[in-house]
């Protein structure tokens, strides 16, 4: 026998497919990650943090801290930042890497000699996560900062190298 549904019923059968998929509860995966790399703008500083975060499947969301020094003969100054980010990634690693693109927003203070400004500021870049054993991996990643306010660089840019387990 078979079933003819008319095209309202496939097109319902459809949406209700789709929505079950979009809230059917997911194991959630948490992890987090300590780093260090450079802030590149205007001098390369040696910056240190680490990040905490969760995701489900493709979508994860961070929360993440760094802090580099400041190189007063370079004017280059020192920067903290804490940023809330909001990861997109592949659901799944692709021979033992685990691509991803981030953009976020949150506060930075940045220090250099007698100024000092804090402010909010935003941040996009993307990275991978790469399988060493079990639940850790290492953690390279890129970001852009544009910060708002009146800071001595506007577009610091940083890359990291992290170490990152799951949980």
């Amino acid at each position: 026998m078979r079933l003819h549904l008319s095209t309202a019923a496939r097109t319902g059968l459809v949406i209700a497919l789709a929505a079950l998929v979009v809230v059917a509860p997911r194991e959630a995966a948490a992890d987090a990650t300590i780093f260090t790399g450079v802030n590149t703008m205007p001098s390369n500083r040696a910056v240190r943090g680490f990040g905490v975060g969760i995701s489900l499947l493709v979508i994860g969301f961070e929360f993440e801290y760094s802090s580099n020094g400041e190189d007063e003969l370079e004017g280059a100054p020192a920067l903290r930042t804490g940023m809330f980010n909001v990861l997109v990634q592949t659901p799944v690693p692709l021979a033992g890497l685990q691509f991803y693109g981030t953009t976020g927003a949150g506060v930075y203070r940045e220090e250099l000699a007698d100024l000092q400004e804090t402010h909010m500021g935003l941040n996009f870049g993307g990275g991978v996560k790469i399988a060493i054993a079990g639940p850790l991996r290492a953690r390279i990643d890129y970001r852009v900062f544009t910060l708002q306010g009146s800071p001595v660089e506007s577009k610091p840019q940083r890359i990291y190298l992290g170490l990152n387990f799951a949980f």
